[in-house]
């Protein structure tokens, strides 16, 4: 059985010592669920929350902590971070709103620490944001995914990720979530469609096109991509080519 290594003999609390270690790639996954009120959670989906735009405000949020996790959490080591991203999936059944942190650098210690630190912060910043409409939104499941690098190798969560980011349904001709997203914009031009009055036509939130295309979500949510296709009387897949 492992021994917690931030204690000494004396079973006081000291910072590791690392300098012994090799550098090596690290990289490490963290998710977060927000659950919401349904009028919390529509306001916050369709970019009508009180303080503005939720997603880009707990993006920053996110990637802000990440890089200020040695000053919050005073064992850890501070590690040049050489990525951070912070992506969301809406959850329209669930009422809820997935957060997923992938941190890396490469070091002598893991980014466990700040992928767990960026979607946390980012969970809390959601529901400061949404806070004014109803405080009575939770933050559930924050959980280390998956981790990469160094002595213990590579560590994956039980059942890991809970939640998986789902793409539009029958868009398999692009598979690449940026060349989706290219082809989609191609795809209104040519078609002259505006956002507003085509989520209109189909009865969604314009939001949902909105954050695509401003890679603040990595797809649409359970049936807009058909209802998108239906009110531009085209196929689901024609959208994406």
């Amino acid at each position: 059985m492992s021994r917690l290594t931030h204690l000494d003999e004396s079973g006081a609390a000291h910072m590791v010592d690392v300098s012994a270690k090799a550098v090596t790639a690290r990289e490490a996954e963290a998710e977060a669920l927000v659950v919401m009120p349904k009028d919390a959670y529509a306001a916050a989906k369709e970019g009508n929350a009180p303080k503005g735009d939720v997603l880009g405000v707990a993006r920053i949020a996110g990637i802000m902590a990440a890089k200020k996790t040695a000053e919050l959490i005073p064992l850890c080591h501070p590690l040049a971070l050489t990525r951070i991203d912070i992506a969301f999936e809406w959850r329209d059944t669930e009422s809820a709103l997935r957060i997923a942190a992938t941190a890396a650098t490469a070091a002598q210690t893991g980014v466990e620490m700040e992928a767990l630190t960026a979607v946390t912060v980012a969970a809390l910043t959601v529901y400061d944001m949404v806070k004014g409409i109803d405080k009575g939104s939770r933050i559930e499941g924050v959980r280390l995914v998956s981790k990469s690098g160094g002595k213990s190798g590579r560590y994956k969560a039980a059942g890991a990720p809970r939640v998986r980011p789902r793409a539009a349904p029958d868009a398999a001709p692009v598979q690449d979530r940026g060349a989706k997203r290219e082809a989609f914009r191609a795809f209104m031009t040519s078609r002259r469609l505006r956002a507003t009055e085509w989520a209109k036509r189909a009865g969604i939130p314009s939001g949902e096109i909105y954050a695509f295309l401003t890679a603040r979500s990595p797809g649409f949510s359970d049936g807009v991509a058909e209802r998108l296709a239906q009110a531009a009387h085209v196929r689901v897949e024609d959208m994406f080519r």
